[in-house]
């Protein structure tokens, strides 16, 4: 049934030894270059995926101080304003003191002035009615010079004993 032949084994094992030098040539040198070529592509991609994450940790962490940052200088504006708000407010409110104070003393001088004229005009009047009576009195007419300046000399001692 089965014969082996020793040339015929020896030709089989240098086929099978010629076709193994010719796959590994050609056939496997090539495909061991291209899936070490793949290999070395694919490192590649890995180590500029890690770059990228690291670049984009890098961008968050600077992003993230820079919104502090702007947090920060927002509150600082916030207060620095609140603060000339405060400081505006206390100065109007002290000049609208002092435009009140103002108009009361101004009120307060005009009323006086006011009371002095009405006076000046109560005493001129309460004058001539007193003249006028003592003359009436007397029965004759006395000169209205010498009982005016008499009548504005009682007044006037009058007005300083009330005083």
């Amino acid at each position: 049934m089965l014969k082996f032949e020793f040339w015929s084994i020896v030709e089989a094992v240098a086929n099978v030894i010629i076709l193994f030098v010719l796959l590994r040539i050609f056939l496997f040198k090539p495909i061991s270059k291209m899936m070490d070529d793949r290999t070395q592509a694919v490192q590649n991609d890995i180590d500029e995926a890690k770059k990228a994450r690291e670049e984009a940790e890098e961008l968050r962490a600077q992003y993230s101080d820079s919104i502090s940052e702007a947090k920060e200088e927002a509150g600082r504006i916030i207060t620095k304003a609140h603060d000339q708000a405060e400081s505006e407010r206390a100065a109007i409110i002290r000049r609208s003191q002092e435009e009140a104070d103002e108009i009361v003393s101004a009120a307060s001088k005009t009323i006086e002035n006011e009371r002095r004229r009405v006076l000046q005009q109560a005493q001129t009047q309460i004058a001539d009615l007193a003249i006028e009576a003592a003359s009436k009195v007397v029965g004759a007419n006395l000169d209205d010079e010498k009982n005016r300046k008499l009548v504005d000399q009682f007044l006037a001692e009058e007005e300083v004993d009330e005083q």
